[in-house]
């Protein structure tokens, strides 16, 4: 398994989590991608969306069916801008690269917004700190290992 995905393991075993990594036999850069192997809706998928938020990264957990409105993020969080982080900036951050971002497992906590959409699945899926890999968790358990706030983020 790729450090980062062992990294990830122990954060959830550290925080309880119930869910274990998978390793998918391609990378999934996209949720339609994950959806697709893992043969559920786009939706179920917990996308891994870091932002530059004055500076400060914020990490958006979006369905997979949904878009972001930056707009919107900023008056949630009181940001003046919020805007994609760059590679490198998501890389610094979280110590993942982009297209396999954990909810957890960084190097420092981040603020973190949940998409409440995500509760309309029993089951999500969320990246596990590299591309190929993946763990189950549900809308409850990720605002528990993420310390996230729900949010309408679309």
């Amino acid at each position: 398994m790729h450090p980062n995905a062992e990294r990830v393991a122990k954060a959830l075993l550290d925080q309880g989590a119930t869910g274990v990594i998978v390793e998918l036999p391609d990378s999934a850069p996209t949720a339609r991608a994950a959806a697709e192997q893992l043969g559920c809706e786009v939706g179920a998928i917990a996308n891994s969306l870091l932002f530059d938020a004055d500076g400060a990264p914020l990490l958006v957990m979006t369905s997979g069916a949904h878009r972001v409105d930056t707009a919107k993020i900023a008056s949630l969080v009181g940001a003046a801008k919020v805007r994609r982080a760059s590679p490198e900036f998501v890389r610094e951050a979280t110590g993942q690269p982009i297209g396999g971002v954990a909810p957890l497992g960084h190097p420092a906590p981040i603020r973190t917004l949940v998409d409440v959409w995500l509760d309309e699945y029993d089951q999500v899926w969320a990246a596990g700190g590299h591309p190929h890999t993946v763990f189950p968790t549900s809308y409850e358990e990720l605002l528990k290992i993420t310390g996230g706030t729900p949010a309408e983020v679309e």
